[in-house]
């Protein structure tokens, strides 16, 4: 008696991006936020979902870890997933003079970590017997390896200028 049922077709996926950037000082969480989704969101057009948000009072203080997921599905084969882990430390409330006025506005640490996947016949396509794997090899091997390689720059590119503008926009938050 087979089960196919019970075989789970698991698309392949390479790990082509795995950075991250650490930030002490001020800025505002809320923009900070708000900043981040928008510019995944716009400029990359992946979908993001937030599977963690948790926080730790202690005291004036809080910890926060947020976990985002981005997914973008390329073509029928390829799909990109990019995940993103924030994980503030000692964010407490602050005020700041800003010319005349005082503004509100945090201070803390900042941990951002980034990881761009590849994800390759994520539908299982080529995965549903021995002959058709063995086409999927020749045909990423031999067919479209530039392809493949472009994707993989794109999704590389895309995670190291969003670590970037991250980074960015906190250096000039704390020059304010």
């Amino acid at each position: 008696m087979k089960f196919s049922f019970l075989k789970k077709k698991m698309p392949e996926k390479d790990t082509i991006f795995s950075s991250k950037i650490r930030y002490n000082g001020i800025f505002s969480f809320k923009d900070f936020y708000i900043f981040c989704y928008d510019w995944l969101t716009d400029e990359t057009d992946l979908i993001i979902s937030e599977d963690k948000y948790s926080e730790k009072i202690s005291g004036d203080s809080k910890s926060i870890e947020i976990e985002w997921t981005g997914i973008k599905k390329v073509t029928d084969y390829f799909k990109f997933e990019v995940t993103v882990k924030f994980r503030i430390l000692a964010l407490t409330e602050v005020e700041i003079q800003e010319g005349t006025t005082k503004i509100k506005t945090n201070k803390g640490g900042i941990e951002i970590k980034t990881k761009g996947v590849l994800v390759k016949d994520y539908e299982g396509k080529f995965e549903t017997n021995a002959l058709q794997k063995f086409l999927r090899g020749i045909y990423e091997k031999w067919v479209i390896t530039s392809r493949i390689t472009e994707y993989e720059n794109k999704i590389a590119e895309d995670c190291d200028e969003f670590l970037n503008q991250a980074k960015a926009y906190l250096d000039l938050e704390g020059k304010k």
